[in-house]
């Protein structure tokens, strides 16, 4: 039977021969395994037999056993040819059933607060803690304390976790983004559940998550060429802003909690409004991958850095820019030639700083002419190529910073000495963050997936 149904099958072309007046000798049809036309070609789910592979495998019913178990007995992948005797041997085996013939319809991108999930909400947070909260102490002992061990460990990513932010307004909370397509929301501690809310919105991986400065929501961008701005309260998604490039930072600014600022691979800065989910502004200069941008403290300058590794040429890596008149004040603040994959302002003193992957920490000056400082660097700890994030504390006297190392680097801001090496993770730690309400409190993320508090 096998053999038969093999040799017996018509050729690929067979269906393509047409019978024409002139023609001497006719084409017999086959009588055996040549399926009728039906008669009209649209009564079923396949179209012409003249197209060419992927082939229709019509289902036959057979009462003889598969000849080979190893055979594959489910339809041919679309696209990929199938030999004559491969559709032999598949006609004459049994078709296997969908598993699941109705599958879930909701199956689309939604915020996971079902069961299983803890509450976003403050209630299960020990007394001690929502104390140090709601009340925040001045005391300069209280404000110099630096962070020595780790007190929980939270793991929900499958992935490098790129980003994390803390709720200005919620201290309990902790946002941050995934390379696995997630952002989750950490209650952090609180006594049950300390995962809140698992965010699908992206069909690609989250680069940077911020929290607006008013209410319980999260801005967030990504490989998926948009930002996306998430109620956390409802689950739901309430804004979409679409872009022509992948989105790889995000900042509200300092004033205006319904602007923000996005950068991509493309090297396009634009400067959104919430509230007509249009671009305001857009900052246009021949530049690499924006790789980070900050504002300055009054709101009227931003600091840009961006890929200059494909050229020669190190004048645009870092460039400041005024945010109303879209022109940059200065494109010569940083002239070596090394990528600056992050960049911070100091919160209180005219100074932002930017990690260098030369393996440290430079400082300039936020006014003009924006110069360098030669002579203090922080350098201790290792980039390596890895997006490596750095912060300063609440009082500006800190400067913490991740490394390929997997530690956390505590510098003096004024001296630029190592204060405190934390070991963290045994791969990279990618960003740190300072707790906006309790000095003593830093959380951090590593290239494994993980997210961690010290105290």
């Amino acid at each position: 039977d096998l053999l038969h149904n093999a040799y017996s099958t018509a050729s690929d072309d067979d269906d393509e021969v047409e019978e024409k007046p002139e023609t001497k000798h006719q084409i017999l049809p086959l009588p055996s395994s040549k399926r009728p036309k039906p008669d009209n070609p649209y009564s079923t789910i396949t179209t012409s037999t003249s197209l060419k592979p992927p082939y229709y495998m019509p289902p036959r019913h057979s009462p003889s056993p598969n000849p080979n178990p190893n055979l594959q007995t489910e339809a041919p992948v679309p696209g990929r040819y199938v030999s004559k005797r491969e559709r032999a041997l598949f006609g004459s085996s049994p078709r296997v059933s969908d598993p699941n013939p109705n599958p879930n319809p909701s199956s689309t991108p939604t915020s996971s607060s079902a069961s299983g999930f803890g509450s976003i909400s403050d209630s299960s947070i020990p007394h001690d803690i929502m104390s140090s909260l709601r009340h925040q102490r001045e005391d300069r002992a209280w404000l110099g304390r630096i962070s020595e061990r780790l007190t929980i460990a939270l793991r929900g990513h499958s992935k490098a976790v790129n980003a994390i932010h803390w709720s200005p307004s919620h201290g309990h909370l902790l946002a941050s983004a995934g390379m696995d397509h997630t952002i989750c929301i950490w209650n952090v501690w609180s006594r049950d559940q300390k995962k809140v809310r698992v965010l699908s919105f992206h069909n690609a991986a989250v680069k940077d998550v911020r929290w607006s400065q008013q209410g319980l929501s999260v801005l967030s961008c990504g490989y998926d060429c948009s930002s996306r701005l998430v109620d956390i309260e409802k689950g739901i998604e309430t804004q979409v802003f679409m872009e022509d490039q992948v989105v790889g930072v995000i900042k509200f600014h300092p004033d205006n909690c319904n602007l923000f600022l996005s950068g991509g691979a493309k090297g396009h800065l634009r400067l959104w409004d919430i509230r007509t989910s249009k671009v305001v502004h857009e900052y246009i200069r021949s530049l690499g991958s924006i790789l980070d941008v900050e504002f300055a403290i009054n709101g009227r300058q931003f600091i840009s850095s961006s890929d200059v590794s494909r050229s020669n040429v190190s004048e645009n890596s870092i460039i400041v820019w005024d945010v109303s008149r879209q022109v940059p004040l200065s494109n010569q603040v940083y002239v070596e030639a090394y990528t600056c994959p992050c960049v911070r302002r100091h919160p209180f003193d005219p100074f932002f700083v930017a990690q260098s992957n030369a393996n440290y920490i430079a400082i300039f000056s936020s006014s003009p002419p924006f110069k360098l400082d030669k002579y203090k660097r922080y350098e201790n700890h290792g980039v390596s190529g890895f997006p490596i994030k750095c912060n300063f504390s609440l009082d500006g006297e800190k400067l913490a910073s991740g490394s390929s190392d997997g530690s956390i680097y505590f510098y003096n801001y004024r001296s630029s000495k190592l204060v405190r090496k934390i070991k963290a993770y045994e791969e990279a730690c990618i960003d740190v963050a300072f707790h906006p309400i309790m000095p003593n409190v830093i959380a951090s993320c590593s290239w494994n997936g993980d997210v961690s508090i010290f105290e």
